[in-house]
């Protein structure tokens, strides 16, 4: 099993994606990046403890590359916004890829630069790629939001944009 971490913006809306896809073992809501140990939600919240809501996806690499978490990730993100994620706003929500070898490592800047040679977008492609740090779950209403409140994630996750984002910008790429 190896470890993908993804920051797109809220958490909640990146679990989806990723999940009941052979090889993928566990996808754990939390924190990373950051200079506070253990943070909580209302912490990482307020954008001072340099820490971004990330997702944690353990895999199996022989069923599910990581290269092909890479294609699922990036059409879930506007990778052009460095200022946070649709109404999500603040580093804690700017998307981000975190690498757990050097093997992502390249993969994660080979995947961004082919994305860039598309020119889909205008802007540059502003996702940082760094190293992993220590994660923190995120409190446990946050894991598996979408299933424990889905009328709540479904109203979110339509008034955040993202999926009117994906729809105009992503189009064929991904279905969500």
């Amino acid at each position: 099993m190896e470890k993908a971490t993804f920051a797109g913006g809220c958490f909640w809306c990146m679990v989806t994606p990723f999940e009941e896809l052979p090889g993928i073992h566990s996808i754990v809501s939390g924190y990373t990046g950051g200079h506070v140990d253990n943070p909580t939600y209302e912490q990482v919240k307020t954008g001072t403890t340099g820490h971004s809501e990330v997702v944690e996806i353990t895999f199996d690499p022989a069923l599910f590359s990581y290269e092909r978490l890479l294609e699922l990730y990036w059409p879930q993100t506007d990778p052009t916004d460095a200022g946070g994620q649709f109404q999500d706003r603040g580093t804690q929500y700017a998307p981000a890829i975190f690498y757990h070898t050097e093997e992502q490592r390249l993969a994660a800047i080979a995947s961004r630069d082919a994305l860039a040679a598309t020119n889909r977008f205008k802007q540059p492609i502003v996702t940082r790629i760094e190293p992993a740090h220590a994660f923190y779950p995120a409190e446990e209403y946050h894991q598996d939001f979408h299933k424990k409140n889905p009328e709540h994630y479904k109203k979110d996750r339509k008034a955040s944009g993202r999926d009117a984002f994906i729809d105009v910008a992503w189009k064929e790429e991904v279905s969500v």
